[in-house]
């Protein structure tokens, strides 16, 4: 968490900000009540952003505040300190819209907001949408992203979509503003709820990068310690084994991306069931040539065949994040890998 010690690196919104933490909840009710949306939504941002403030710091916004405000020298600015305070002062309905939006990408106007969704997943959402909707909205978001999105488009409706740019007229205000809000309530506050990361999903990706043997090892620990939280964290975890999760078009992706010799690698100490899966979705001629690699390596160290087994992994839930591929819910194999 950053801490804020010099009064004078403060911006004016982050001083309000500050100062509406120390009041009580009634009064930045009342505050609140004369403020539009986007100035709460502002401010709201900017508290859950704060992170630690001098003590000496707050003295200087306000002389009066309360002692026990001041306890332990400091105040701090969160999401959930300001999602806690926005439900106690605003309807609820209203609350998580606001913090729907703060949590969301970054940018103040819903255009700027946009322009920090990648590519991929902003693709996936608007293929659904009519070609004059796509158009007006790549209209108004940065040109480099529009391009971008529109290289994720099959060819048939990016083109669709760049012949409708070409005969846009201006484009009413109402529209405008009903894009924005289909776009708020349905998109963007998709993405804010997927921000609210599972403890349990956070650990298992840490888990994912552990080797086989600091892997065993702590889940073991966990085991024995929250036999709950060992089970949510396996069934969260993609390992090598749950490649089988994915579909065979999926398979197709991840073996046109992958580092061929470290595929052939990861294969080498693969299981059966695995090894058929990739070649069923190679060609004849290449699943034979992989053959012919993975014999030619001759006996290799566990310890490269995991490694090179990681990285397939790493590239599958890379495609996976982006879009590109999916992978199917189930729970944690525990089938042994053969060497």
């Amino acid at each position: 968490m950053k801490m804020t010690s010099d009064y004078a690196t403060l911006k004016g919104i982050e001083k309000a900000a500050a100062f509406l933490l120390t009041l009580s909840e009634e009064q930045i009710g009342k505050v609140f009540e004369r403020m539009d949306e986007e100035e709460i939504k502002e401010i709201s941002l900017t508290m859950s952003q704060l992170g630690k403030i001098d003590g000496a710091i707050m003295e200087k916004l306000h002389s009066d505040i309360k002692k026990e405000l001041y306890s332990s020298g400091a105040i701090i600015g969160s999401f959930d300190t300001t999602e806690k305070l926005l439900q106690k002062i605003l309807p609820k309905d209203r609350a998580e819209s606001i913090m729907e939006e703060i949590r969301g990408p970054a940018g103040r106007t819903m255009w700027d907001k946009l322009a920090n969704v990648h590519e991929s997943l902003l693709a996936n959402y608007l293929k659904n949408e009519y070609p004059q909707t796509i158009s007006v909205i790549l209209s108004k978001i940065k040109m480099e992203h529009a391009a971008k999105v529109l290289s994720v488009f099959p060819d048939n409706l990016a083109m669709e979509v760049v012949l409708r740019m070409l005969r846009m007229e201006p484009v009413q205000k109402e529209i405008i503003e009903d894009i924005e809000r289909t776009l708020r309530t349905e998109f963007m506050s998709s993405l804010s709820r997927s921000n609210k990361r599972d403890p349990h999903e956070m650990v298992a990706e840490i888990f994912n990068f552990f080797d086989r043997s600091t892997e065993a090892r702590f889940m073991g620990a966990l085991e024995e310690r929250n036999p709950e939280s060992s089970e949510r964290v396996k069934s969260l975890m993609f390992t090598f084994d749950d490649i089988v999760r994915i579909s065979a078009q999926g398979i197709q992706t991840l073996i046109r991306v992958s580092d061929k010799s470290k595929l052939g690698l990861a294969l080498k100490g693969a299981n059966d069931t695995i090894k058929d899966l990739f070649f069923r979705n190679m060609s004849e001629r290449a699943a034979k040539i992989m053959k012919e690699d993975i014999a030619s390596l001759g006996p290799v160290k566990m310890k490269d065949v995991e490694e090179a087994q990681s990285a397939i992994v790493l590239t599958a839930k890379d495609l996976s994040d982006k879009g590109e591929i999916d992978i199917r819910s189930s729970s944690d194999s525990d089938d042994e890998m053969i060497g």
